[in-house]
Parts: C-alpha cells; structure tokens; sequence
C-alpha cells in the first residue's frame, strides 16, 4: 500500500509501511548507512504525519516482513490476542499516545490492553514521541519478575555485577565481585562475559560463582554469559545454572547468525523449567539485545533498526525473562553515532520493552571509537532513572578491561539511588543490612565487619 503526505508544496510519498516507519524514525547512523533513513527532516516529519494518521488495524494488515519469510513475524503474528486488541482497535497511532499520555491511563489499564499490541505498533508510536513523552509513559509501567530476588518493583532498582576479565582470571573475577558487592552492586545478577565459549571454563565460572553465593547465602542469581547451547549442555552434565543468558534479534536471520532459533530456546527453557532453581520465582531467562544487531548481520530486510529491536522484544517475551537489556551503544558508532543518538535509542528500548511488557534493563554504554563520553552516559542513567528503568551495569571503573568498552561503574548506581531515592531488590537490601553493609536508613556504610566477612 503507498503513502502520502504533502508539506508545503511539495508531496512525500512511501510505497509502504516499512519505508514509512524506517523515514519517520530519529536520526541513526546505522540507518543512513543502510539507505533506509529520511533524506532530510521534511521527509521525516512527513513519515511521521502519516504513522500519527494511521489506525493501528493498518498494522495487522501489513507486515514489515512477510509472514512466510520469517519466523519472528510468525510468532508475532501467531501470539497477537484479539481480545485486548477490542478495546484499543479504534485508535490511530496518534490517538493511542495520546491515550497511553493522559493522566487516567495507569498501569494496569496498560498492562490489559499490551498483549493486543504487535512490536510493529509500538516501534510506530516511539516515533511520534519526544523523549519526554517516552519517559513518561515508562515511568508508569511495573513489570515484575523473580528468581532469588524480586526484581522491578515501583522504588526499587538493580544493578548486575559485571566483573568481567581479560582473562578469564579466578582471582581477578572474585576481586572484582567482592569490590560491587561492597557498593552494594549485583543485586540482578552477578554476570561474567567470559572470554571464552569453553565448557569447562564457563562450568568453572559458574561453580566458583555459585560457591561465593552459598557461602554468604547471598539472595541473588549468577550467570556466566556463554553461548546458550553451552549453557544448554552444562545444564544436563549438573553445573550449577542459574539464568540462561542468550542474544536476541528481531528477524529469524540475526537469530542465525547468532547461533539460535526457537527450537534452541525451547529446549533452554525446557532445561531451566526442570531445574527449578529459583526460591520467589521461576524467571530465569536472560535476554540481550541492541539496536544495530539485524543491521550489522545484513539481516534486516529493509527494517530500520529501531522497528528491528523491538521485534526482538516479541521473542523475549515469549520466555518470561527475569532481564532484558539494551546494550545500547556497544555495537559501535557505525549504528548510533554520538551521544545524542545514544541516549535516544536507550530511551526508545526501554519504554518499547516495558509498552511489550519485559523486565527491561540498560547496558549504558559505548564504544571508545563513538562521538560520547561519561558525561552522556550520566544524562542517559538520570533519565532512565526517571523513566523507571529496572536496572543497570556495575563495572569496576565503568571500564570493561575485557570487552572493551565504556559502561557504568559501581558509583553510579549509588548516584541514581541517592538522587531517586531508589532500593535495592529488598531480599538483596536485607541481607546488605544482615552484613553490616547498609545502615538503617538504606545507605551503603564502610564496614569492616563486613568487609572480613566477604574477604574470608
């Protein structure tokens, strides 16, 4: 179907609805490099005159990808629920921001009508919206999951323990995990990217890491983030697993070029439904994802990348994950440029995945090759902060020694918990309090009592 807007005297035309999502979409450079994004601001604001008029039934009409091209288009398309589409079916997409704006709309009346939304819809509506307007909206929406902690409640807020090395070094790992915990970090996860894929040294992660849980019967998950067949295989030779972490893209062809398709997630699903490892819940997924990912595998069908990462939320949702998170500026300025375009796409993944209904995180970070530096990186942390964001990364010096990479360090999270007045997950502040780490009043105390204790 084609589409058309005239500004002034002259006529925008889009031959359809893809073309139209990826022109109205903020400025990203993975877009421009792809061909796919607005020639100029006219052109967008065009783009976007035309996603504010059309009604949200257009987008069950007609597919960004073709139904029998792709396997995430299905699954969308297969789980899309009719009966919480009633309600909403009226509305274009102009009308239905300013529904999800007004002062009525709270978060269980979001959470009725979410299943009848399609990634497609909510990719659309992020791109009439200024930031503000995405914070807003998060900041109304609760999603909570457990495993040994409860994670997403409204006040309170998560930091995964990042103690990545170079290495792949025992001592150094454990070093580093005993500094966050001291600050207070790790109350999502304690999560090491391991330098390498090996069995047996992901199992030894895994094992050194589970051994410093049960010692100190710490109310916290603990993942080593190797690839999910891996994980898949550890899991049936007894290793200790607690969340089973893969990447995610929106089109079935990322998937493959990370290594997965559903079959590979139901069987992981299946694995970690038997373990039953959880002790509030049985959330034990734990999905990464990033704007860019279907660009950079050449697998993006003429999406834009921002439309392509919100499909990947579909997948995600599928499993009942514990996390989600947006590393959002990690693949590089090839697809998000500078800071702005940074702190937008993080804004932008965070309200899509919470409208989706997911857990959603934020890997606030980017590459030392970007236009950015820690200064955008503390304004993204403040208005995630604001927007309601269930967690962030705690990396020793915000400095990953190990991928490579600038992200937020343990200071931060105490920043954003001061300025917000945000708890921790509150299984992980008792116990801070039960070692002498946290006073009465939920701030983090130098304790020497505390400090041998972990030490030992």
């Amino acid at each position: 179907m084609q589409y058309r807007h005239t500004l002034g005297n002259f006529a925008y035309t889009f031959p359809n609805l893809k073309t139209v999502l990826a022109k109205a979409t903020a400025e990203k450079s993975g877009d421009v490099l792809a061909g796919i994004a607005a020639d100029n601001e006219k052109e967008r604001i065009a783009a976007k005159y035309v996603l504010a008029d059309l009604p949200l039934s257009q987008f069950l009409e007609e597919m960004v990808i073709p139904y029998e091209m792709d396997a995430v288009t299905r699954l969308i398309m297969d789980n899309w629920d009719a009966k919480a589409f009633e309600s909403i079916g009226h509305h274009t997409l102009g009308s239905f921001r300013d529904w999800l704006l007004a002062y009525e709309t709270s978060n269980e009346e979001i959470k009725r009508i979410r299943d009848g939304l399609t990634p497609e819809m909510i990719a659309g509506l992020c791109k009439l919206m200024t930031n503000q307007d995405l914070i807003l909206i998060a900041s109304k929406i609760q999603t909570i999951t457990g495993f040994r902690n409860t994670q997403g409640l409204k006040g309170h807020f998560s930091t995964r323990l990042q103690p990545n090395n170079a290495k792949d070094d025992a001592q150094g790992i454990m070093a580093s995990t005993l500094d966050g915990l001291m600050y207070g970090a790790g109350d999502a996860v304690i999560g090491i990217n391991p330098v390498s894929d090996n069995q047996q040294t992901t199992r030894t992660l895994l094992e050194m890491l589970n051994e410093l849980r049960a010692r100190f019967e710490i109310p916290t998950q603990t993942c080593v983030l190797s690839h999910i067949t891996t994980t898949i295989a550890l899991i049936n030779d007894g290793a200790p697993v607690d969340l089973i972490f893969q990447s995610i893209g929106g089109t079935e062809s990322t998937n493959k070029s990370f290594g997965v398709d559903e079959a590979i997630l139901d069987e992981a699903f299946q694995a970690g439904t038997e373990l039953d490892r959880g002790t509030v819940g049985k959330n034990f997924m734990y999905f990464e994802t990033g704007q860019g990912s279907a660009h950079s595998a050449n697998a993006h069908h003429g999406v834009d990348q921002q439309t392509c990462e919100v499909r990947a939320y579909a997948l995600a949702k599928q499993y009942k994950p514990l996390l989600v998170n947006s590393v959002v500026g990690f693949i590089g300025p090839e697809y998000l440029y500078d800071g702005r375009q940074i702190i937008r796409a993080g804004l932008e993944d965070h309200f899509c995945g919470k409208l989706m209904g997911l857990p959603m995180g934020c890997d606030i970070c980017y590459t030392n090759h970007a236009n950015a530096d820690q200064d955008d990186m503390d304004n993204l942390l403040s208005l995630l902060g604001l927007a309601g964001c269930n967690f962030i990364m705690g990396v020793p010096g915000a400095d990953d020694v190990m991928l490579h990479y600038q992200s937020t360090s343990f200071h931060d999270q105490l920043y954003i918990r001061q300025l917000l007045g945000l708890k921790h997950a509150p299984e992980f502040e008792d116990w801070l309090r039960k070692i002498h780490l946290m006073d009465a009043n939920g701030r983090m105390v130098e304790s020497k009592k505390g400090f041998k204790l972990l030490q030992s």
